[in-house]
């Protein structure tokens, strides 16, 4: 097995995190300056090495070695390269390095595959920032709807097709549906990411061959309405307490969450966010509006919207107890995906080969590899072990573990591409 560019790999994070840290975290803004730096980097180290550089519509960012072959499906790699707000350093990034490290690996070994190997750095995964899942990917396949162009980032205020335009992309082909990748074109596609919770480390695994990917189903922008009073002068009888009405919410979907567990269901369930007006709620006021998030994920569609139908029972029942109101705003999610089984065959091989023990688990966390999944796209993700969860500075993933696993995803590109002989998979 060709030994993999770690040393590039290692520099490639120290600029990362160089370009990116914010004084606190790691904060790489979708469509923004962060984002815009890291794409920056990997084109030029690609170009550096040799690589075809080329972009998208949604400026997703494409680093090819040609093939022998070049008629034939191509090998895809890569993951996002955005974060969230005052995040880790290794979200998403991870995958575009270790695809590069790959490739730098094989370059300097004169090594070409039989067919187009690319690594894809993948615009806007982190729906932190625009309140849509997985625009990069979408896009890519044409699948982006034109509605989606005018939602509005979090912290701007502006369009997505905005942001998309002024760092030269071309938001009006993205609206007529225009596509850069077709899944006919595809041999595969397998993702690298660090484990966002706390599996793996808790299991002693330092690799991690996913089975599957969760969607979700989310309500951003929910309130309920109640009725402000005099917090002294106003009884029991006579509240319209809004922040009462969202207390008995989440206790009474607590309870849901644990029943359907118990009946055999897979599934997370988070109140994200909960706020009160700051300008009209006061210590001595009763709360008449509070605002919150729901985001329920699941492998299984049918146990989505189960959850969701006891959650708007659950409202409607609350709202005639507690004289209040719901409003849900608009609804976003993802389709959850699964993951194909020869190539969790060969992720497992291959770290077996290398004398690392992997472990199966799902992904409760989205990921653009649910897009090429659910486009018929062969499609399989390896999880690096890391610890302290994700979406917090303090996210620390180990080379030595990153290293291994740049190892497995290098030979299950190599047998794809032509440029190995395939091992015969260790059975799941």
């Amino acid at each position: 097995m060709i030994e993999p560019d770690l040393t590039l790999a290692a520099s490639l994070f120290e600029q990362l995190h160089a370009s990116s840290f914010d004084g606190v975290g790691i904060t790489r803004d979708t469509y923004g300056a962060g984002e815009q730096r890291a794409h920056a980097l990997m084109a030029d180290n690609a170009r550096r090495l040799g690589l075809e550089v080329r972009v998208d519509a949604a400026l997703n960012l494409y680093l090819t070695l040609p093939g022998r072959r070049r008629e034939k499906p191509v090998v895809m790699t890569g993951s996002h390269l955005d974060s969230v707000p005052r995040g880790g350093n290794y979200d998403g990034a991870a995958g575009v390095v270790a695809g590069l490290a790959v490739l730098a690996g094989w370059i300097r070994e004169g090594a070409q595959p039989d067919r187009d190997v690319t690594v894809m750095g993948i615009r806007a995964e982190e729906s932190a920032w625009f309140p849509v899942s997985y625009i990069g990917s979408t896009s890519a396949f044409g699948l982006l709807s034109p509605q989606a162009l005018s939602s509005r980032r979090a912290d701007t205020g502006r369009t997505l097709a905005e942001h998309i335009g002024e760092l030269g992309g071309r938001p009006e082909a993205l609206a007529r549906g225009e596509a850069e990748l077709r899944p006919e074109s595809i041999d595969c596609f397998v993702e690298l990411h660090i484990e966002q919770g706390p599996v793996l480390e808790g299991g002693g695994h330092a690799l991690g061959v996913v089975t599957g990917i969760c969607g979700s189903h989310r309500y951003r922008q929910a309130q309920i309405k109640g009725r402000y009073a005099h917090s002294g002068a106003t009884p029991r009888s006579h509240r319209q307490d809004a922040v009462v009405a969202l207390a008995a919410l989440i206790e009474r979907l607590q309870r849901e969450w644990q029943d359907l567990e118990a009946s055999g269901h897979e599934l997370t369930l988070t109140f994200g966010q909960v706020n009160t007006d700051p300008m009209q709620a006061d210590f001595s006021k009763v709360p008449g509006q509070v605002s919150f998030c729901v985001d329920i994920r699941s492998r299984n569609v049918d146990t989505l919207r189960l959850l969701d139908s006891l959650l708007l029972a659950a409202a409607h029942e609350l709202e005639a107890s507690h004289g209040v109101r719901f409003d849900w705003g608009p609804v976003s999610g993802s389709q959850p995906a699964v993951m194909d089984e020869p190539l969790q065959h060969a992720l497992r091989g291959a770290a077996l080969a290398a004398g690392v023990q992997p472990r199966q688990l799902p992904s409760g966390a989205g990921h653009d590899a649910a897009t090429f999944s659910n486009r018929g796209v062969p499609t399989a993700m390896l999880f690096v072990r890391n610890a302290n969860g994700s979406h917090n500075p303090e996210e620390a993933m180990a080379m030595d573990d990153f290293a291994a696993g740049v190892r497995c995803l290098g030979q299950v590109l190599a047998m794809r591409a032509g440029l190995a002989e395939p091992q015969d998979p260790a059975p799941i």
